[in-house]
């Protein structure tokens, strides 16, 4: 099965932005968009969601090197196998991902805090799944 997305030629930008609306439509009182600054592609989305009386901070990124070289693995056309391609092709999958997240949230089958629960940031601006990453152990406790 190809890569999904593979042949968009939509901007990443347009991407983003269709991202943020998404979100604003599912509750996220603001929505930011952040650049790599070497590679001045779009990164990541962060936005703010209201659970309860707080908000909550979530950072969503978009990491389009693995996408690189998975198009250039041989399967698929030399016009395709290159950065800006990986980086369209990325926030295509992310926005697909993100839509059907909020099907499910629609659907009242989970809650939107609960879709976006590896991507909450914390105190010391690291996403969840970051500390989990950092510290495997971080859910076990001392693992005893």
């Amino acid at each position: 099965m190809p890569l999904l997305n593979y042949t968009t030629g939509i901007d990443p930008d347009k991407t983003a932005s269709e991202i943020a609306k998404c979100l604003s439509q599912h509750g996220a009182q603001a929505v930011m968009t952040e650049y790599d600054k070497e590679e001045g592609f779009v990164s990541a989305l962060s936005f703010r969601i209201p659970i309860g009386e707080r908000t909550v901070d979530f950072r969503l990124p978009c990491d389009w090197r693995p996408v690189l070289e998975i198009l250039e693995n041989g399967k698929y056309p030399r016009n395709r196998q290159n950065k800006e391609q990986a980086v369209r092709t990325s926030w295509r999958i992310v926005k697909d991902w993100v839509e059907a997240q909020m099907a499910l949230v629609e659907t009242q089958m989970v809650k939107t805090e609960q879709v976006f629960l590896p991507y909450a940031v914390g105190k010391n601006g690291k996403t969840l799944g970051e500390a989990l990453l950092d510290n495997p152990t971080f859910l076990l406790g001392s693992g005893e």
